[in-house]
């Protein structure tokens, strides 16, 4: 039995219910959680020492909307000693987005959940430092969200050079 073998059936036999779905598509293993199971499935699988996913290499999401649920909280384990990596991904409500952090588990999810935080709007309950890392700290909503407005402006060529110039807004003296 192969290491992602073991990894699923560690989870699966462990969470029981709360495992929603496990995938593999060209090589790569992702097992699906209930929402407030992540924080023992990462445990459990950094604490195994035949699989010692000793570090996590990415923690991001995807907007679905208008579907719910609406975001997906997608986690990307590694293995350094076993050179292999274990997907691990969380259905998220887009009516109050939260999840429990991985932080005391990860420490380098401080970073990461924060960035999902800035951009999504997703929460992480627990964890120590919840600011924006990427966007202003006074900016208004989550700019990778699918209902976030576009503000922009239109590019000015010389076949509309005038018209744009009209509209354009320049600095007060």
């Amino acid at each position: 039995m192969g290491i992602l073998e073991q990894a699923t059936e560690l989870v699966t036999r462990e969470m029981g219910d709360d495992v929603l779905d496990v995938t593999t598509f060209r090589g790569e293993t992702t097992i699906s959680l209930k929402p407030m199971a992540i924080s023992m499935a990462v445990k459990l699988l950094r604490d195994d020492p035949d699989l010692n996913f000793n570090f996590l290499a990415m923690l991001t999401a995807v907007d679905y909307f208008p579907q719910e649920p609406r975001f997906l909280v997608a986690y990307q384990l590694y293995s350094l000693s076993n050179n292999v990596y274990l997907g691990l991904q969380v259905p998220v409500s887009g009516k109050g987005p939260e999840l429990p952090t991985i932080e005391s588990v990860y420490p380098n999810a401080n970073w990461h959940e924060r960035e999902v935080w800035d951009m999504f709007g997703i929460s992480f309950v627990g964890h120590t430092d919840p600011r924006r890392i990427l966007m202003p700290h006074d900016w208004e909503g989550h700019p990778l969200r699918k209902d976030y407005p576009l503000g922009y402006e239109e590019v000015q060529f010389s076949f509309n050079f005038d018209e744009i110039d009209k509209r354009k807004p320049y600095a007060k003296e």
